[in-house]
């Protein structure tokens, strides 16, 4: 199976990535405004399209914070944080979690407390804001933190190197002719800074088995 090398692209700049998440955070915090307006009838609305007018400012709400929490995860690869404040290092990680609650909590509590509104108007609406709330928070965590340290490990260890990896797999190689990537048609090379900015933040187990390096002196995938 002929392989194809190409060189990784960069993903963007820290900086923007950044700014753009706050973007999408403050519109999505903006349509659970809207949906707030809309219960307490600040924003006049026929009862009977109440319901989808808040499950409408709610999905609107979900999207725009699970976007901008991609974007954060992205850009915390590029710029990690140090893991020598626990707590800062998962503030940093894991902001878009803390948005998430901030975006569906207040409406949750409102839509419950609310005296007006119907009770399947009530009913359908808390099952889809813990919905949203539920799926906004799991897909704005970030099982695979990198830090400050894990980074300056790699780029100290390999030090200029090019190293490889498959668009979909979740660790970088040392060599393209790693027996894992065999059977890849598309490898992307290039800095272990470029791998670490497409989430590949562990060397691959078999190629650290080769170059005798441990946990120690190189983050591995266990």
């Amino acid at each position: 199976m002929a392989k194809k090398i190409v060189q990784a692209k960069p993903v963007g700049n820290a900086t923007g990535l950044r700014i753009g998440a706050f973007i999408l955070w403050a519109l999505g915090l903006a349509c659970e405004v809207v949906g707030i307006l809309f219960l307490l009838q600040k924003i006049m609305i026929p009862e009977a399209y109440l319901l989808w007018a808040l499950i409408g400012a709610l999905v609107l709400d979900m999207i725009f914070v699970i976007i901008g929490s991609q974007l954060w995860k992205r850009a915390n690869h590029i710029d990690p944080a140090s893991e020598k404040n626990k707590l800062a290092f998962w503030c940093q990680n894991n902001l878009g979690v803390i948005i998430s609650v901030i975006a569906f909590a207040p409406i949750i509590i409102l839509i419950l407390l609310n005296k007006d509104a119907d009770k399947k108007t009530k009913a359908i609406a808390t099952v889809v804001a813990v919905a949203a709330l539920a799926i906004t928070g799991l897909s704005s965590y970030d099982w695979n933190p990198v830090s400050q340290e894990d980074l300056a490990r790699a780029t100290g260890y390999f030090q200029g190197r090019e190293v490889y990896y498959t668009p979909g797999g979740k660790v970088y190689h040392a060599t393209e002719d790693c027996g894992y990537l065999k059977n890849s048609t598309t490898i992307e090379k290039g800095g272990v800074e470029s791998a670490f900015e497409h989430n590949k933040t562990r060397l691959c187990k078999s190629c650290a088995k080769k170059l005798g390096v441990t946990s120690e002196t190189l983050p591995v995938q266990e």
